[in-house]
């Protein structure tokens, strides 16, 4: 199967969809939503993704969001990944859930969100799901149309500062109703079958990451140099600031209390970097593979419960961009 074309950088704005695998559905019931609504949430917290709009459909998803690192492939893949694992357990199938490699789309900048969440929240009435948007429950629509609690990992604030006025959710629903009048003029934006954005915006992007006489060495090989450079560095500063030595943390059979707290909130820094496989990680404090998630969720829960435990992590957020909670 062809490699879709992947643009990677900081702060960069992304329509995304994924559909199952021969079109089949990848959602059977409400349960199976609510779960990839959990894990979609997991994935924005592990890998720094700002999430402004989704929709949950039979057969496929939407998504719009932001890369706050250059990693949208990694982070896709995480969440692909993750719910086929999932499901598959729940359902006690195996292999392939979704259709290939999820499809992106690379926005030029804020003031498209706006309208390209019209069209996302209108799947459900263009595929007859539902005859008012409002009776449609699995995406995001209610929360910006209705005032209906939002997920801390939905960033509202981004659309919501694109609409004058004070009562912001009547008039997005107003936008959303009158899209239809929007909708060829956005489209007039799409560009080589991946890009919304200016011609201006287009060149620019061509002329940094397409050209080959000049090779922009950020994509993909940056990231490549990065991974390699910042975990002995990550390690090393992390542990420094534990005020604990490496060596000690690696040796599963003699580690316990604290110091066990400490290696697992070395391994959570690890994990939510984004960077690391489970295996990689496993490898380096000499533990199996399969014990890194549940050292990743016992800890995620000590610091929620235990005030000790997340001052003592507080000193590794000090001396590094680090995100544990």
């Amino acid at each position: 199967m062809t490699r879709q074309l992947r643009i990677e950088y900081e702060g960069a704005f992304y329509h995304v969809l994924s559909r199952g695998n021969e079109r089949k559905d990848i959602f059977r019931d409400d349960k199976d939503r609510g779960l990839f609504i959990e894990i979609l949430g997991e994935m924005s917290e592990r890998f720094s993704v700002d999430i402004f709009a989704y929709v949950l459909m039979g057969n496929h998803y939407h998504l719009l969001l932001r890369t706050n690192r250059p990693n949208i492939s990694k982070s896709m893949q995480w969440l692909g990944v993750t719910y086929t694992r999932r499901f598959n357990i729940r359902y006690r199938r195996s292999g392939h859930l979704f259709q290939g490699r999820f499809k992106s789309f690379l926005i030029e900048n804020d003031k498209y969100l706006l309208i390209l969440s019209c069209y996302i929240h209108r799947n459900p009435l263009r595929a007859e799901f539902v005859r008012r948007l409002v009776d449609y429950q699995w995406s995001s629509y209610q929360i910006y149309a209705y005032g209906k609690p939002s997920p801390e990992w939905l960033r509202t604030i981004v659309l919501f500062s694109q609409i004058p006025g004070k009562d912001k959710n009547r008039e997005y629903k107003e936008i959303v109703q009158n899209y239809s009048k929007e909708e060829k003029r956005i489209w007039e934006d799409f560009r080589h079958g991946s890009l919304f954005g200016s011609k201006e915006y287009c060149d620019y992007i061509k002329s940094k990451y397409l050209s080959k006489k000049k090779p922009d060495v950020e994509i993909p090989q940056k990231r490549l140099v990065l991974r390699e450079e910042d975990l002995n560095t990550t390690i090393r500063k992390a542990a420094s600031a534990l005020e604990c030595n490496i060596s000690s943390l690696i040796n599963p059979k003699r580690i316990s209390g604290l110091d066990k707290d400490k290696r697992d909130i070395l391994i959570l820094l690890l994990w939510n970097t984004g960077l690391y496989r489970n295996n990689e990680i496993a490898k380096i404090f000499n533990i199996s593979y399969s014990s890194i998630s549940k050292q990743v969720s016992n800890i995620k829960l000590k610091l929620k419960k235990e005030p000790q435990i997340k001052k003592i992590a507080s000193s590794v957020k000090s001396v590094g961009d680090w995100r544990l909670w």
